[in-house]
């Protein structure tokens, strides 16, 4: 399954330091959770969408319910809070693992179906809500490198671009991400 948390953070002044906690502490704290397979930040590289987007991919929802992901990683953004805004977390039903974005590469969310991506000329990957805020409803991913990506400010309508902040995490390593140059 993958669990998908949005949000945007709503305090420029402290943005810098909340991204170096989320990026550096929370997710290698996160994919030490038994049941955490993968996890990759990301940033939107365009408006009309939550400016941050996580995506890991886990066993189900019994791994987000459980003791450990509450110790380890669930929960622990009382500090930031205040300043999180359009937050949510939803489990995907999903065949595959999340895409590992690699720098330079672009991840393309489709809220509008899997047609806008198809016209494009690109592979999506469809994933059907299953619990938690179950919003949006419908999500498609797909992967392209730098070289392919179609220009972000020409997207059709319903489709954001993200790009990595972190390489992606794959259990059991656990260690540090890579934090990815700023674009």
């Amino acid at each position: 399954m993958i669990y998908a948390v949005e949000c945007t953070f709503a305090d420029p002044a402290s943005e810098a330091e909340w991204n170096h906690f989320y990026s550096l502490q929370k997710l290698p704290a996160l994919i030490s959770v038994r049941g955490f397979h993968t996890s990759q930040r990301f940033k939107a590289s365009g408006p009309g969408c939550p400016a941050y987007l996580a995506l890991h991919t886990i066993d189900g929802l019994e791994v987000l319910l459980g003791e450990e992901y509450a110790r380890k990683g669930g929960g622990n953004f009382a500090r930031w809070q205040r300043h999180i805004t359009q937050w949510r977390r939803t489990l995907y039903d999903s065949p595959a693992r999340a895409p590992a974005i690699e720098p330079g590469g672009y991840l393309l969310v489709s809220h509008a179906g899997p047609g806008p991506l198809t016209a494009m000329g690109i592979t999506s990957q469809a994933l059907h809500a299953v619990a938690l805020d179950r919003t949006p409803a419908r999500l498609w991913l797909a992967s392209v490198a730098q070289a392919g990506a179609p220009g972000v400010d020409t997207l059709p309508e319903g489709v954001h671009a993200y790009v990595p902040l972190t390489g992606q995490l794959n259990s059991p390593q656990g260690a540090t991400p890579r934090a990815l140059e700023p674009r």
